[in-house]
């Protein structure tokens, strides 16, 4: 390796993510007397990336959809910034990073580690945005010196499908959770049964289906209430419109929360956190309801199946399934204290077991001092 402080340069779509998933990486990094620098778009966030002693790089990206002519130019811009920073390795997150920086660092001749975080909609759809994604995944993945996967699901489809040598592969539990800051308290049944679903409201993350069990429900005349808490992304291809949401509020089918920047006291208020996601890699609000000893409901796909074992710490319904997701929010709110609490139980101790943060920050760090360098 080159001459020490090693600089590690940590690529995603906003600063936000940085600061909320990876900090403790980061910090980790710091302390371990790498030079970190962070590439992503300014936001309020960013100014917390500095003051953690993170050297901050701006970049131009939209994670809203594909546009060649802007893709092109986040793979110049790029590129521009690799060749002033001339780190040792760079570590990319999110798909924008992890294809087109990936091309800008190969040219480079920079080492390359990258993090597929969950695979949307790409792979559950069969058109032409989906075939040029792939088809630009297959072409990127191909310099990786390690490509890390959040499930098996995403891990096993990317080999079969011959999108990544299954050599240059691994498996970590996500960005894992920080065990000491999502803590279990002591259990409190809510008089009205609460159902909490945190997430951006887009299609993707089954916020439709959400609504739509929602209503079956209180025209059932369950005693329950039912709280989203995420921001709003009318801009997205899938993002949900201001005056659909509105529309909700006002109707009164959901207590619209807003959003946060720490979600614990809204968890700890449930009894029960929602995610009716089409897919996912390892969803941090899981890992987050089941780290605070909550019991989930979530879709029976890849990412949440992972974090939910059916019967154990939550249960599982069928994805795009209003009537099953319905049922399986029925059967929660019915439950007992008693099997409420080992719920929250099993999914603490899964999570204490499987998902530590610390084994995630563990193996990037072995990853870091083994790479091989051009």
């Amino acid at each position: 390796m080159s001459c020490w402080p090693m600089k590690i340069a940590i690529v995603l779509n906003t600063s936000w993510n940085i600061y909320n998933f990876r900090m403790n990486f980061v910090k980790a990094l710091l302390a371990k007397g790498y030079e970190v620098h962070t590439v992503a778009p300014v936001d309020k966030y960013t100014h917390h990336l500095v003051e953690a002693g993170c050297i901050h790089h701006k970049v131009r990206m939209d994670s809203r959809g594909a546009n060649p002519i802007k893709d092109f130019a986040l793979i110049v811009e790029l590129w521009s910034i690799y060749r002033k920073i001339k780190p040792e390795a760079v570590l990319h997150y999110t798909v924008k990073p992890n294809v087109y920086g990936t091309l800008a660092a190969t040219m480079l001749g920079i080492p390359v580690i990258n993090n597929v975080c969950g695979l949307g909609t790409v792979f559950l759809k069969n058109n032409l945005v989906s075939a040029i994604a792939i088809g630009l995944y297959k072409i990127a993945f191909k310099y990786p010196q390690k490509v890390f996967f959040q499930n098996a699901d995403d891990l096993n489809l990317f080999v079969r499908r011959k999108l990544v040598d299954d050599q240059r592969v691994d498996l970590i539990p996500g960005s894992g959770i920080d065990l000491e800051r999502f803590k279990p308290v002591q259990f409190k049944r809510n008089e009205s049964f609460t159902f909490l679903l945190i997430s951006r409201l887009i299609t993707d993350k089954g916020i439709l289906e959400y609504i739509e069990a929602v209503k079956k429900l209180r025209s059932s005349g369950l005693n329950a209430r039912y709280q989203i808490l995420g921001a709003k992304d009318p801009q997205h291809a899938r993002g949900i419109k201001e005056k659909v949401i509105e529309q909700w509020i006002n109707e009164g089918t959901v207590e619209y929360l807003g959003t946060t920047d720490d979600v614990r006291s809204f968890i700890q208020n449930a009894d029960c956190v929602v995610l009716p996601s089409y897919r996912e890699g390892a969803p941090r609000t899981l890992l987050e309801a089941a780290s605070s000893a909550k019991p989930i409901v979530a879709t029976d796909v890849p990412g949440c199946h992972h974090v939910v074992k059916d019967q154990y710490n939550g249960l599982l319904c069928k994805i795009k399934d209003v009537d099953d997701l319905a049922s399986k929010m029925t059967e929660m709110a019915n439950s007992s204290d008693d099997r409420l609490e080992a719920y929250g139980r099993n999914g603490r101790s899964k999570m204490e077991s499987e998902y530590n943060e610390g084994v995630v920050i563990e193996k990037y760090l072995q990853t870091l001092s083994g790479l091989k360098v051009a």
